[in-house]
Protein backbone atom coordinates (compact mmCIF):
# COMPACT_ATOMS: atom_id res chain seq x y z
CA UNK A 1 0.00 0.00 0.00
CA UNK A 2 1.35 3.43 -0.89
CA UNK A 3 1.72 5.91 1.95
CA UNK A 4 -0.66 8.80 1.23
CA UNK A 5 0.57 11.13 3.99
CA UNK A 6 2.19 14.29 2.71
CA UNK A 7 3.91 17.41 3.88
CA UNK A 8 3.35 20.58 1.82
CA UNK A 9 1.95 18.46 -0.95
CA UNK A 10 4.93 16.07 -1.07
CA UNK A 11 4.73 12.44 0.06
CA UNK A 12 6.53 11.61 3.31
CA UNK A 13 9.65 9.55 2.63
CA UNK A 14 12.45 8.24 4.88
CA UNK A 15 14.75 10.88 3.36
CA UNK A 16 12.36 13.69 4.31
CA UNK A 17 12.04 12.31 7.85
CA UNK A 18 15.81 12.18 8.25
CA UNK A 19 16.13 15.73 6.90
CA UNK A 20 13.51 16.92 9.39
CA UNK A 21 15.37 15.19 12.23
CA UNK A 22 18.64 16.84 11.16
CA UNK A 23 16.92 20.23 11.04
CA UNK A 24 15.52 19.71 14.54
CA UNK A 25 18.96 18.64 15.76
CA UNK A 26 20.57 21.79 14.29
CA UNK A 27 17.93 24.01 15.91
CA UNK A 28 18.46 22.29 19.24
CA UNK A 29 22.23 22.74 18.96
CA UNK A 30 21.86 26.44 18.16
CA UNK A 31 19.55 26.92 21.13
CA UNK A 32 22.01 25.13 23.44
CA UNK A 33 25.08 26.89 22.02
CA UNK A 34 25.13 29.81 24.54
CA UNK A 35 24.90 27.37 27.47
CA UNK A 36 27.55 25.11 25.94
CA UNK A 37 29.86 28.07 25.45
CA UNK A 38 29.33 29.22 29.04
CA UNK A 39 30.03 25.74 30.44
CA UNK A 40 33.10 25.34 28.24
CA UNK A 41 34.56 28.70 29.21
CA UNK A 42 33.82 28.70 32.94
CA UNK A 43 33.74 24.98 33.78
CA UNK A 44 35.60 22.79 31.32
CA UNK A 45 38.52 25.19 30.74
CA UNK A 46 39.35 25.70 34.46
CA UNK A 47 39.03 21.94 34.97
CA UNK A 48 41.56 21.27 32.20
CA UNK A 49 43.92 23.87 33.70
CA UNK A 50 43.70 22.22 37.13
CA UNK A 51 44.35 18.81 35.53
CA UNK A 52 47.45 20.17 33.76
CA UNK A 53 48.81 21.74 36.95
CA UNK A 54 48.33 18.46 38.83
CA UNK A 55 51.10 16.93 36.67
CA UNK A 56 53.43 19.94 36.98
CA UNK A 57 56.41 20.43 39.30
CA UNK A 58 56.85 22.96 42.10
CA UNK A 59 60.24 24.68 41.87
CA UNK A 60 62.34 25.89 44.81
CA UNK A 61 61.08 29.47 44.42
CA UNK A 62 57.45 28.49 44.99
CA UNK A 63 56.55 28.67 41.33
CA UNK A 64 55.16 25.99 39.06
CA UNK A 65 57.15 24.37 36.26
CA UNK A 66 54.86 23.12 33.51
CA UNK A 67 57.66 21.67 31.38
CA UNK A 68 58.46 18.58 33.44
CA UNK A 69 55.31 16.54 33.84
CA UNK A 70 55.33 13.81 36.50
CA UNK A 71 53.17 12.01 39.04
CA UNK A 72 54.96 13.32 42.16
CA UNK A 73 51.91 15.28 43.34
CA UNK A 74 49.72 12.19 43.10
CA UNK A 75 52.30 10.11 44.97
CA UNK A 76 52.18 12.64 47.81
CA UNK A 77 48.53 11.77 48.36
CA UNK A 78 49.72 8.62 50.11
CA UNK A 79 51.54 10.58 52.83
CA UNK A 80 50.21 10.12 56.39
CA UNK A 81 49.03 13.72 56.79
CA UNK A 82 46.98 13.56 53.60
CA UNK A 83 45.54 10.15 54.53
CA UNK A 84 44.53 11.45 57.96
CA UNK A 85 42.77 14.46 56.45
CA UNK A 86 41.05 12.24 53.88
CA UNK A 87 39.81 9.76 56.49
CA UNK A 88 38.65 12.60 58.75
CA UNK A 89 36.79 14.24 55.87
CA UNK A 90 35.13 10.97 54.86
CA UNK A 91 34.13 10.23 58.46
CA UNK A 92 32.65 13.67 59.16
CA UNK A 93 30.86 13.71 55.79
CA UNK A 94 29.39 10.27 56.55
CA UNK A 95 28.29 11.33 60.05
CA UNK A 96 26.72 14.49 58.61
CA UNK A 97 24.83 12.46 56.01
CA UNK A 98 23.52 9.96 58.58
CA UNK A 99 22.36 12.70 60.98
CA UNK A 100 20.65 14.60 58.16
CA UNK A 101 18.87 11.41 57.08
CA UNK A 102 17.73 10.63 60.64
CA UNK A 103 16.22 14.09 61.07
CA UNK A 104 15.00 14.64 57.52
CA UNK A 105 13.12 11.37 56.91
CA UNK A 106 10.48 11.73 59.66
CA UNK A 107 10.07 15.42 58.86
CA UNK A 108 9.70 14.73 55.12
CA UNK A 109 7.18 11.97 55.84
CA UNK A 110 5.16 14.30 58.04
CA UNK A 111 5.43 17.06 55.43
CA UNK A 112 4.30 14.82 52.56
CA UNK A 113 1.23 13.62 54.46
CA UNK A 114 -0.12 17.07 55.33
CA UNK A 115 -2.70 18.97 53.29
CA UNK A 116 -1.39 21.23 50.55
CA UNK A 117 -1.74 24.56 52.37
CA UNK A 118 0.27 23.28 55.35
CA UNK A 119 2.89 21.71 53.07
CA UNK A 120 3.47 24.99 51.24
CA UNK A 121 4.01 26.89 54.48
CA UNK A 122 6.40 24.27 55.84
CA UNK A 123 8.36 24.18 52.58
CA UNK A 124 8.88 27.93 52.90
CA UNK A 125 10.34 27.36 56.36
CA UNK A 126 12.68 24.74 54.91
CA UNK A 127 13.87 27.21 52.27
CA UNK A 128 14.28 30.20 54.61
CA UNK A 129 17.96 29.41 55.47
CA UNK A 130 18.84 29.82 51.79
CA UNK A 131 17.73 33.44 51.98
CA UNK A 132 20.71 34.22 54.23
CA UNK A 133 24.34 34.15 53.16
CA UNK A 134 26.05 30.87 54.04
CA UNK A 135 29.04 32.69 55.54
CA UNK A 136 26.81 34.78 57.81
CA UNK A 137 25.05 31.65 59.06
CA UNK A 138 28.36 30.05 60.00
CA UNK A 139 29.43 33.16 61.89
CA UNK A 140 26.11 32.93 63.78
CA UNK A 141 27.08 29.40 64.84
CA UNK A 142 30.39 30.76 66.13
CA UNK A 143 28.43 33.03 68.45
CA UNK A 144 26.09 30.23 69.54
CA UNK A 145 28.83 27.69 70.27
CA UNK A 146 31.61 29.92 71.57
CA UNK A 147 32.59 30.96 75.10
CA UNK A 148 29.95 33.22 76.58
CA UNK A 149 27.44 32.25 73.90
CA UNK A 150 23.84 31.16 74.49
CA UNK A 151 24.84 27.50 74.82
CA UNK A 152 27.50 28.26 77.41
CA UNK A 153 25.14 30.54 79.35
CA UNK A 154 22.43 27.87 79.38
CA UNK A 155 24.77 25.20 80.78
CA UNK A 156 26.03 27.63 83.41
CA UNK A 157 22.45 28.46 84.41
CA UNK A 158 21.69 24.79 85.15
CA UNK A 159 24.93 24.30 87.06
CA UNK A 160 26.91 22.39 84.43
CA UNK A 161 29.59 25.03 84.09
CA UNK A 162 30.84 26.84 81.02
CA UNK A 163 30.61 24.88 77.78
CA UNK A 164 32.37 25.58 74.51
CA UNK A 165 32.35 23.16 71.62
CA UNK A 166 33.68 25.66 69.12
CA UNK A 167 36.75 24.49 67.16
CA UNK A 168 35.88 20.83 67.64
CA UNK A 169 34.63 18.13 65.24
CA UNK A 170 31.24 18.38 66.96
CA UNK A 171 30.95 22.03 65.96
CA UNK A 172 31.88 21.18 62.37
CA UNK A 173 29.23 18.44 62.19
CA UNK A 174 26.59 20.77 63.66
CA UNK A 175 27.41 23.43 61.10
CA UNK A 176 27.38 20.95 58.22
CA UNK A 177 24.07 19.41 59.33
CA UNK A 178 22.49 22.84 59.61
CA UNK A 179 23.82 23.93 56.23
CA UNK A 180 22.93 20.82 54.23
CA UNK A 181 19.79 19.49 55.97
CA UNK A 182 17.47 21.09 53.35
CA UNK A 183 19.33 19.16 50.63
CA UNK A 184 18.16 15.98 52.33
CA UNK A 185 14.62 17.15 53.09
CA UNK A 186 13.65 18.26 49.60
CA UNK A 187 14.52 15.03 47.67
CA UNK A 188 12.94 12.92 50.41
CA UNK A 189 9.78 15.00 50.37
CA UNK A 190 9.53 14.77 46.57
CA UNK A 191 10.01 11.00 46.69
CA UNK A 192 7.58 10.31 49.55
CA UNK A 193 4.96 12.67 48.14
CA UNK A 194 4.79 10.60 44.92
CA UNK A 195 4.04 7.33 46.74
CA UNK A 196 0.69 5.71 45.90
CA UNK A 197 -0.83 5.52 49.36
CA UNK A 198 -3.41 3.02 48.16
CA UNK A 199 -0.63 0.44 48.41
CA UNK A 200 -0.24 1.23 52.10
CA UNK A 201 -4.00 0.99 52.61
CA UNK A 202 -3.99 -2.38 50.87
CA UNK A 203 -1.22 -3.65 53.13
CA UNK A 204 -3.16 -2.60 56.23
CA UNK A 205 -6.25 -4.36 54.83
CA UNK A 206 -4.07 -7.48 54.65
CA UNK A 207 -3.31 -7.07 58.39
CA UNK A 208 0.21 -5.74 57.98
CA UNK A 209 1.45 -3.69 60.91
CA UNK A 210 2.50 -0.08 60.54
CA UNK A 211 6.18 -1.06 60.76
CA UNK A 212 5.74 -3.78 58.14
CA UNK A 213 3.98 -1.39 55.78
CA UNK A 214 6.77 1.12 56.21
CA UNK A 215 9.53 -1.47 55.74
CA UNK A 216 7.95 -3.25 52.77
CA UNK A 217 6.29 -0.36 50.91
CA UNK A 218 7.14 3.17 52.01
CA UNK A 219 10.89 2.76 52.50
CA UNK A 220 11.56 0.94 49.19
CA UNK A 221 9.46 3.45 47.24
CA UNK A 222 11.26 6.36 48.89
CA UNK A 223 14.77 4.99 48.27
CA UNK A 224 15.40 7.27 45.24
CA UNK A 225 14.94 10.24 47.57
CA UNK A 226 17.18 8.66 50.21
CA UNK A 227 19.95 8.08 47.65
CA UNK A 228 19.60 11.52 46.07
CA UNK A 229 19.56 13.33 49.42
CA UNK A 230 22.51 11.33 50.74
CA UNK A 231 24.64 12.23 47.72
CA UNK A 232 23.56 15.88 47.80
CA UNK A 233 24.70 16.04 51.45
CA UNK A 234 27.77 13.79 51.32
CA UNK A 235 29.47 15.38 48.30
CA UNK A 236 29.50 19.02 49.51
CA UNK A 237 30.29 17.90 53.07
CA UNK A 238 33.35 16.02 51.82
CA UNK A 239 34.82 19.11 50.15
CA UNK A 240 33.44 21.72 52.56
CA UNK A 241 35.67 24.72 53.29
CA UNK A 242 33.73 27.55 54.96
CA UNK A 243 32.18 25.55 57.82
CA UNK A 244 35.35 23.64 58.88
CA UNK A 245 37.40 26.82 58.55
CA UNK A 246 35.10 28.88 60.82
CA UNK A 247 33.85 26.24 63.27
CA UNK A 248 36.73 23.77 63.28
CA UNK A 249 40.30 24.13 64.42
CA UNK A 250 43.74 22.85 63.59
CA UNK A 251 42.67 19.31 64.55
CA UNK A 252 39.63 19.38 62.24
CA UNK A 253 41.29 20.33 58.97
CA UNK A 254 39.31 18.83 56.12
CA UNK A 255 40.03 18.39 52.42
CA UNK A 256 38.69 21.78 51.41
CA UNK A 257 40.86 23.65 53.92
CA UNK A 258 43.92 21.58 53.04
CA UNK A 259 43.51 22.28 49.32
CA UNK A 260 43.23 26.02 49.97
CA UNK A 261 46.35 25.86 52.15
CA UNK A 262 48.31 24.17 49.37
CA UNK A 263 47.34 26.88 46.89
CA UNK A 264 47.56 30.03 49.02
CA UNK A 265 49.95 29.28 51.90
CA UNK A 266 52.32 26.51 50.83
CA UNK A 267 52.24 27.73 47.22
CA UNK A 268 52.30 24.12 46.11
CA UNK A 269 49.86 24.36 43.23
CA UNK A 270 50.58 20.87 41.80
CA UNK A 271 49.75 19.20 45.14
CA UNK A 272 46.56 21.24 45.54
CA UNK A 273 45.56 20.54 41.94
CA UNK A 274 46.20 16.79 42.31
CA UNK A 275 44.09 16.58 45.46
CA UNK A 276 41.35 18.62 43.77
CA UNK A 277 41.33 16.24 40.81
CA UNK A 278 41.09 13.19 43.07
CA UNK A 279 38.22 14.80 44.98
CA UNK A 280 36.37 15.62 41.75
CA UNK A 281 36.89 12.10 40.42
CA UNK A 282 35.48 10.60 43.62
CA UNK A 283 32.46 12.90 43.38
CA UNK A 284 32.00 12.07 39.70
CA UNK A 285 32.09 8.32 40.35
CA UNK A 286 29.58 8.71 43.19
CA UNK A 287 27.26 10.71 40.97
CA UNK A 288 27.47 8.17 38.14
CA UNK A 289 26.70 5.33 40.54
CA UNK A 290 23.69 7.27 41.82
CA UNK A 291 22.26 7.92 38.36
CA UNK A 292 22.74 4.30 37.27
CA UNK A 293 21.24 2.92 40.47
CA UNK A 294 18.45 5.50 40.48
CA UNK A 295 17.51 4.54 36.96
CA UNK A 296 17.19 0.90 38.02
CA UNK A 297 15.23 1.84 41.14
CA UNK A 298 12.71 3.91 39.27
Amino acid sequence: MVDTESVNGSPVTPELEKAAERADSRRGFLLALPALGFLTLFFATPLVIVAIYSFATRNRFGGTDLSGWNLDSYRRLGEPIVRDILYRSLFLAFITTVICLIFAYPFSYYLATRKESVRNIMLVFVMIPFWTNFLVRNYAWRVLLGNGGPLSQATEAVGLGETSILFTPTAVVLGLVYGYLPFMVLPLYASIERIDWRLVEASRDLYASGWTSFRKIILPLSMPGVIAGSILVFIPSLGAYVTPELLGGAKTTLLGSYIVTQFLTARNWPAGAALSMVLMIVMLITTIIYFRKDGKTL
